[in-house]
């Protein structure tokens, strides 16, 4: 992707370009977990701002803060605020050094980013977009529920932000269960105890009740509509990435990394495998990347060949 067109390509010429660039920008992609474990450890904040990084860690350490005041009530404790100011730190340490933790703290950090971004520039509201604001005032009860749902959990999320907390119930499953496995683990002196309370967790824990799973289902209860989701200005930057994710069959984490700089190859193919012709891809661009012009050509690529590029180039997870 660049800055000027250039004139003329072929539709295999736009493919080999766009797939050169997708592989650079899952490079970037691949190493930026064990790249964020690095500083994270050793307080170097040079290839990451200093609010990434905060986040990153403050969210690590509420994590860790929940389980432990969980452990603190199993065993009747106190002090509950003395016994979890004492253990978080080591907690907290485990679960930075975790790379799945730290992309999906990272995701969620950008997508906070870039929803104040948006709202900044150009006045989508991270919360009530246009198309949330219709679908809550719908007439199908139904939606208009499911939409009110999304409405807030997305308000929770971004005030969750704002306080760099991230709560147990919102983790994916497969990382919900990594923590309180750590938790288990790291509580060698209270064991019996950590295992009742990830017992209990667990039992309590519904996936389908995060905030994703209550987009995706909004999503899905648009039915033919749906579409309308892939229009960053009209559906506000969450939706969206949900939306887009669903549709080009993409982890929604990675979507959402591919929306800010170093991506725009990713980002450009995920919405013409999408469905997006060019100007609806290049209406986006105009929001998101707006000093970005789509290569001449780039119509030619078609949605099955763009998901065909998506799926040979998935970004690794470097450890």
């Amino acid at each position: 992707m660049n800055d000027t067109a250039t004139a003329g390509p072929s539709a295999e010429s736009v493919e080999d370009m766009l797939r050169g660039e997708l592989a650079q920008g899952d490079v970037i992609l691949s190493t930026a977990r064990p790249i964020l474990r690095h500083l994270l450890a050793n307080d170097d904040h040079a290839l990451f701002s200093d609010e990434v990084i905060a986040k990153i860690r403050g969210m690590m350490v509420h994590l860790s803060r929940q389980m432990l005041f969980e452990l603190a009530a199993e065993l009747a404790f106190p002090d509950r605020d003395e016994f979890v100011d004492g253990r978080q730190d080591e907690l907290a340490t485990l679960l930075l050094e975790d790379t799945a933790f730290l992309g999906h703290a990272h995701a969620l950090t950008i997508e906070a980013q870039l929803a104040e971004r948006l709202h900044g520039r150009s006045g989508i509201d991270p919360v009530l977009s246009p198309l949330m604001q219709e679908l809550a005032a719908s007439s199908d009860q139904a939606l208009a529920a499911a939409a009110m749902h999304v409405l807030a959990a997305q308000a929770r999320f971004m005030q969750k932000q704002r306080r760099m907390e991230l709560p147990l119930a919102e983790l994916p499953a497969e990382l919900f269960h990594t923590a309180t496995k750590l938790l288990k683990t790291s509580q060698d002196d209270h064991a019996d105890a950590a295992k009742a309370v990830c017992n209990r967790l667990r039992k309590n824990f519904d996936e389908s009740e995060r905030r994703i799973g209550q987009m995706t289902r909004l999503v899905m209860a648009m039915n033919q509509t749906a579409r309308r989701a892939l229009s960053v200005d009209h559906a506000g930057l969450s939706l969206f990435s949900t939306a887009l994710s669903m549709a080009c069959e993409q982890e929604r984490d990675i979507v959402v990394l591919s929306l800010g700089e170093n991506q725009c190859a990713r980002l450009a193919i995920s919405l013409r495998a999408a469905g997006l012709n060019q100007s609806a891809v290049e209406e986006q661009f105009l929001y998101l990347h707006p000093e970005i012009t789509l290569p001449n050509g780039f119509d030619a690529l078609r949605a099955d060949r763009a998901a065909e590029l998506l799926g040979a180039a998935a970004p690794g997870t470097a450890h």
